[in-house]
């Protein structure tokens, strides 16, 4: 196996991401899937939901209820930027869509380390419903742009891994899926073996192709809080639907590390960014001053004293604001 040289992902080149036109009409821009969701774990969907109808035109969302079922009307009751589509017409939707994220707050095995052969299914059977949903839609629709995360990533076999999908694993759950402890060289093996891109998330993040691996620093100790995964499978997805897969998870991974750096203490002055109080009007107005409001308001500067919610909604101003830099 040939030594990759690995290098570090720079703002410069998130000018290289779609943008939508002008002239734009509707679902130019992107039409998506998102797959998961269950009673106990329902919030995550909803961040991977909000994160991405902020950037793409359409976002489908089906969980596995025949019809408008209790996953459904929660996730409805706090968000309303999504379809919500029967789980009958699933097929449908993923044969239209640009870009699939599977495994959002579906549910996993008593214990995400439980090698196959011990897991007792009687014992498990959400876990098992997971298992089996991922396996047959993957296996179904192998030619899909695909981003797998969370309970269907906890829950697979590598072999199911379609070619050029993004997964989106922490140290823990790379090696539930591929046995061994996480390595640059492993993961470099890993993704020549099953032809895809794994980012493998923690305080630095990697991004492994079969041909390159890309370093993403930033971030802080924010970011350790629930629900921060969501968000970035729903940024990935979203921008995978018109982008190529490993500029995608690599921009996904670094907007988000950016964003939190903002809220932490300000990511102008550390990564050579205009000082807030002397960006353009268009930006100053949502910039540099106490937030008004707790959602979709002016945000301040508060250390690690924020939340999944504060990140998803900030996103969009810093993507604004890197982008007219």
């Amino acid at each position: 196996m040939g030594l990759q040289i690995m290098k570090e992902f720079k703002k410069e080149e998130l000018t290289k991401l779609f943008r939508p036109h002008d002239n734009s009409n509707g679902e130019d821009n992107g039409q998506i899937t998102i797959i998961g969701g269950s009673e106990l774990f329902h919030g995550a969907p909803i961040l991977a939901l909000k994160t991405a109808s902020r950037i793409v035109d359409m976002v489908f969302f089906a969980t596995p209820e025949k019809s408008v079922g209790m996953v459904a009307e929660l996730i409805k009751s706090k968000l309303m930027s999504f379809i919500w589509i029967p789980w009958d017409d699933l097929s449908a939707y993923i044969e239209k869509s640009d870009a699939i994220l599977i495994g959002p707050g579906f549910m996993r095995f008593g214990s995400e380390k439980t090698p196959e052969s011990d897991r007792h299914f009687d014992n498990h059977n959400e876990g098992k419903t997971t298992r089996e949903i991922t396996e047959k839609l993957l296996k179904k629709f192998p030619l899909k742009k695909w981003v797998i995360d969370a309970g269907s990533l906890q829950t697979m076999d590598a072999e199911w891994i379609p070619e050029n999908a993004i997964i989106t694993p922490n140290k823990k759950e790379f090696e539930t899926l591929f046995g061994a402890k996480f390595s640059t060289g492993l993961a470099t093996e890993m993704a020549k073996k099953y032809k895809c891109i794994i980012v493998a998330k923690g305080p630095e993040s990697y991004v492994t192709s079969a041909d390159e691996t890309v370093l993403i620093k930033g971030g802080n100790a924010g970011m350790t809080k629930g629900g921060t995964g969501d968000i970035l499978a729903g940024l990935t997805v979203a921008l995978l639907a018109k982008n190529e897969p490993f500029l995608s998870a690599c921009a996904a991974s670094y907007i988000e590390k950016a964003a939190a750096d903002e809220l932490y203490c300000g990511y102008q002055e550390d990564h050579g960014l205009q000082p807030v109080d002397e960006l353009s009007s268009d930006m100053s107005s949502s910039l540099g001053k106490p937030r008004s409001s707790g959602r979709g308001g002016r945000h301040k500067k508060v250390g690690t004293n924020y939340n999944a919610d504060d990140l998803a909604d900030f996103i969009p101003e810093y993507f604004k604001m890197v982008l007219a830099d």
